[in-house]
């Protein structure tokens, strides 16, 4: 007994006997890991950052149930976390939380339709400093409270918050760019170590980080980056390049007005319109720019998916330039002169925006018909049913009719007026016999041999009525528009 009281004082006098217990446990999160899936699951793989921030909210409010950490009733008084507070590793996801939840809600405010008005802004930055302040509480607890990695992990998530308030300001760009470089050379670290996931993750964050660092650079002078490779680089994807991609688009958006003043006359047919409206010359401009993309020299680089958005956008500007010019219609009263003009301008870029409309659905007939030849039981991918070509065969005959109507109205016409309205009878030509041959093949999968005979008696009527009269066009040199248009192989 004597031996076991002696070897219990001789516990309690040494001073290193219970290290172990005062030592508090360091806590571990894959901050990256976690935020990504979050926002993945939560709304941001489709740029939802309305569903995303009620997600924080939501997972805000579990946590201080679950923690007992409630604000109590009546007069509303936060209860604040410090070191002390942090018993366990729920604490850090509230305030990690919180700078999501935070920034979420700037990001929500900057994809409003018409851009935050002034009031919004100051709003939106307010935002972004609360995050940057819960980001730096987040970083500041974690080099206490967690492992090395959580500690560095929080650190770069602390500096990428840091960037995005001066990003948004528009100032401090070298500080900007400092705290940017610092969160992109964390992950290029991270992501040497961990599992393959955890290394695609921060490879994908420093890609995402990449365009917000080139721009800086720009904005500093340490760069000669053209407005080309600006678009280029916006093009990435992701929740860290959403902030560069909305600043992007505002300094296109100045640099267009500004060479918008240029842009005096639409040309079309052989005919000049002015353009007075200097929204109009925008929308006209941009427009413009867009199809140097469908129709410039690396137009075939581009995917079918990202050509069928850039059409998109085609059609965006259009659109608003000739709501303008029907507001000025309205507000011309009774000048002839202008309207007659106005009217002009507005059937020219409805001419342009219906060739634009049957470029489209062209595109939309290759995509179809790579799908049509396709083994049945590939399950990956919808296979195209030959109504479907039919149907697009259809909306395109439609298309080229409008577009005939279109140019064929008015009294005087010019000489290139009559040539573009003879392309598009021809162009209806070659529609009319490629959607002929897809009704027969309809036919014949379902197994009506005799009509589907017929079909393709008469799809090959029409493909040598207009491979004859393309061949008599073609010696005149008169196809212009639509040369590039040629008649499958095997109506040949």
């Amino acid at each position: 007994m004597a031996k076991v009281n002696e070897a219990a004082a001789m516990e309690i006098d040494d001073p290193n006997s219970n290290i172990s217990d005062q030592i508090s446990p360091k806590f571990s999160i894959n901050v990256l890991q976690l935020l990504k899936s979050a926002q993945m699951q939560h709304g941001l793989r489709h740029g939802d950052y309305t569903r995303y921030r009620r997600y924080c909210t939501a997972r805000l409010r579990r946590l201080y149930k679950s923690l007992k950490f409630t604000h109590g009733r009546g007069k509303y008084t936060r209860k604040a976390i410090s070191e002390s507070t942090v018993t366990e590793v729920r604490f850090l996801h509230v305030v990690l939380y919180m700078a999501e939840r935070a920034w979420s809600h700037a990001m929500e405010k900057r994809q409003l339709p018409d851009g935050p008005n002034a009031r919004q802004r100051i709003y939106l930055i307010g935002r972004l400093r609360k995050a940057v302040k819960w980001a730096d509480l987040f970083s500041h607890l974690c080099s206490v409270k967690g492992d090395s990695r959580t500690s560095l992990e929080a650190e770069a998530y602390a500096s990428y918050m840091k960037g995005n308030l001066l990003f948004e300001q528009d100032r401090n760009w070298d500080t900007a760019l400092r705290n940017f470089k610092s969160a992109r050379s964390v992950y290029e670290e991270l992501g040497k170590y961990g599992d393959v996931e955890n290394q695609v993750l921060c490879r994908e964050r420093v890609e995402e980080l990449e365009p917000s660092i080139r721009y800086c650079l720009h904005k500093i002078g340490g760069s000669n980056l053209q407005a080309s490779e600006l678009l280029q680089i916006g093009e990435m994807e992701g929740p860290a390049s959403d902030l560069f991609k909305s600043k992007l688009e505002a300094a296109m958006a100045e640099a267009r007005s500004q060479q918008a003043a240029s842009l005096t006359e639409f040309h079309w047919l052989g005919n000049r319109f002015p353009i007075t409206n200097a929204k109009t010359r925008v929308a006209i401009l941009k427009a413009q720019e867009l199809e140097k993309d469908l129709h410039g020299p690396l137009a075939d680089s581009l995917s079918a998916e990202k050509r069928l958005v850039t059409f998109d956008k085609v059609f965006t500007a259009y659109h608003e330039a000739r709501s303008c010019i029907r507001s000025d219609l309205a507000s011309a009263g009774s000048a002839e002169n202008v309207k007659d003009d106005l009217n002009g301008l507005d059937k020219a870029v409805s001419a342009v925006l219906g060739q634009r409309t049957i470029e489209r659905n062209q595109l939309l007939v290759s995509i179809a018909k790579s799908k049509l030849t396709r083994r049945r039981d590939d399950k990956n991918e919808k296979v195209t049913k030959p109504e479907e070509l039919v149907r697009l065969y259809d909306l395109l005959l439609q298309n080229t009719a409008d577009l005939s109507d279109l140019v064929s109205s008015g009294r005087d016409r010019k000489p290139e007026e009559v040539t573009f309205a003879e392309e598009c009878e021809l162009k209806s030509l070659a529609f009319r016999a490629e959607r002929c041959f897809y009704l027969a093949r309809s036919y014949s999968l379902a197994g009506k041999r005799s009509e589907a005979y017929a079909l393709y008696c008469r799809a090959r009527s029409l493909a040598e009525n207009a491979l004859w009269k393309f061949q008599a066009h073609s010696k005149t040199d008169q196809l212009s528009i639509f040369n590039r248009v040629r008649l499958p192989h095997y109506f040949w």
